[in-house]
């Protein structure tokens, strides 16, 4: 689920959180109803009946969800339209699009663990989150390929001689010998300079 830049409010809780509590108990409620002038929950009945005309489906055949997820999840992809809807500028929305994709927010709970490479630098968590809150990462100025950079930092995601994108090419390359080398295959990398005109870093060989 995306990012929750939304603060819902509490009172838009209460509903659901019933549903959800009087499914998972039905079977007990009918059991004391029974012994009751009062044989059905009219409150539940009630909310039931308010969740559906606000969007929610219910198939009839299925029982009734015990998870508060599923009730409320018709709020929360209503709130998500709402929201995106409300962004007019291309990269606010881009931002929230991003954030809101499957797995946009895994390394947020991956274990910080060294030996796997699943630790991030203090610079590195300061610089991405925000890049995906849309604060400011960085001062106006130059990149070394002369163009501007604003304080979004933008500009880094796409330079060409950004020194990250050499890293990542450089470890994407480590990858793919290391794999060549398991099958048994002998490798070698392209020598560093060794293609000075468009700045290429090493190439894997095999």
């Amino acid at each position: 689920m995306f990012l929750c830049y939304i603060l819902r409010e509490v009172h838009s809780l209460a509903r659901l959180a019933y549903l959800a509590s009087a499914a998972s108990t039905l079977d007990l409620q009918t059991s004391v109803l029974t012994a009751c002038p009062y044989t059905t929950d009219s409150h539940f009945e009630s909310y039931l009946s308010s969740w559906q005309a606000d969007g929610g489906i219910l198939s009839t055949s299925d029982p009734l969800p015990p998870k508060q997820f599923f009730w409320d999840k018709p709020g929360i992809m209503s709130a998500r339209d709402l929201v995106e809807s409300s962004y007019s500028d291309p990269q606010q929305r881009a931002r929230f699009l991003a954030a809101a994709s499957p797995h946009s927010d895994d390394w947020l709970i991956a274990l910080p663990i060294t030996a796997c490479g699943l630790r991030l630098s203090d610079e590195a968590v300061r610089v991405a989150v925000a890049l995906r809150l849309g604060c400011s990462v960085c001062v106006l100025h130059y990149c070394r390929c002369g163009s501007l950079v604003d304080a979004q930092g933008l500009h880094g995601l796409v330079c060409k001689q950004a020194p990250s994108r050499i890293i990542r090419h450089h470890a994407l390359n480590d990858v793919v010998a290391r794999a060549i080398q398991s099958a048994g295959t002998p490798v070698s990398k392209e020598p560093v300079g060794l293609t000075r005109q468009d700045a290429k870093g090493q190439t894997v060989l095999h």
